[in-house]
């Protein structure tokens, strides 16, 4: 028998607009497991609310792992502990949380399971509306971070136009961080040297499987990382131009008719 991991984004990918999974998606990752191979949620959502979803879908057996915080936060599913993890040196998120507050940038971050903001706008609204999860209004962010944070987020729901001014302004304060963009509105600010890349890397050494017997599918910028550390890097029909240019194929169907159980039929089992 030979073990296969099979690497999948969670939104717009294995869960359709109204964040739910087909079917069909459920029926062949019950069949992949059984027959002994690895599942692995990859997610930029924090480890509480992958937590959740992990739990909705059943995914809590032996050969379940999820990468959070877009690969900050390795976590087995079946033993409900967290493997490894990287953060954000606090110093440095002080310097990027009073550059944004300058530029009136809405910044949060994360403190155990709640989002940590100093306000309740548009950007928080549309924020949670796709990531169900609790938030406390603090007066100041960082005096609230009592440990090295995970990640950071700024938010315009006007796009990314302000967003990619400000990280071209502030290269200085990025250098030891690794910034993104996962979808327009979302800058994306995580440790140094990690992302859903290094989370593959990880898992696959962590459970000794080489290298080409592994698949990744996502559907945005941010898991282009991911399926250029995979042997097989997929894209889902939906997906973003930037990662359908560069993966290695490309799905028949969308996220919301079985796009994870036909990457499950074409290239794990």
């Amino acid at each position: 028998m030979v073990n296969k991991i099979l690497f999948t984004d969670l939104d717009d990918t294995l869960l359709d607009d109204e964040k739910e999974i087909c079917q069909e998606n459920r029926q062949k990752i019950a069949q992949m497991l059984n027959q002994g191979h690895y599942f692995v949620i990859t997610t930029g959502r924090p480890t509480a609310t992958g937590k959740i979803v992990v739990k909705e879908l059943g995914l809590t057996m032996p050969g379940c792992y999820m990468a959070s915080f877009n690969g900050a936060v390795i976590y087995d599913c079946a033993a409900q502990r967290v493997l490894a993890q990287r953060t954000i040196p606090l110093h440095v998120a002080k310097e990027i949380i009073d550059e944004a507050h300058k530029a009136g940038i809405y910044i949060h971050s994360y403190q155990q399971d709640i989002i940590l903001t100093e306000e309740h706008g548009r950007e928080l609204d549309f924020y949670i509306s796709k990531v169900k999860m609790e938030y406390q209004l603090v007066p100041d962010i960082y005096s609230r971070l009592y440990n090295d944070p995970n990640k950071l987020i700024m938010i315009d729901t006007d796009g990314q136009g302000r967003l990619l001014d400000f990280w071209k302004q502030h290269e200085k304060i990025f250098k030891n961080c690794n910034v993104f963009f996962s979808r327009n509105e979302y800058l994306e600010i995580c440790p140094k040297d990690t992302d859903k890349g290094s989370a593959v890397t990880y898992i696959r050494d962590f459970l000794g499987v080489p290298p080409e017997n592994t698949v990744a599918v996502g559907d945005e910028r941010n898991d282009i990382p991911m399926i250029q550390a995979a042997h097989v890097g997929v894209a889902v029909a939906n997906g973003h131009p930037d990662i359908i240019k560069a993966s290695d194929y490309v799905t028949h169907h969308d996220s919301a008719h079985g796009a994870i159980a036909e990457v499950i039929d074409k290239f794990i089992l």
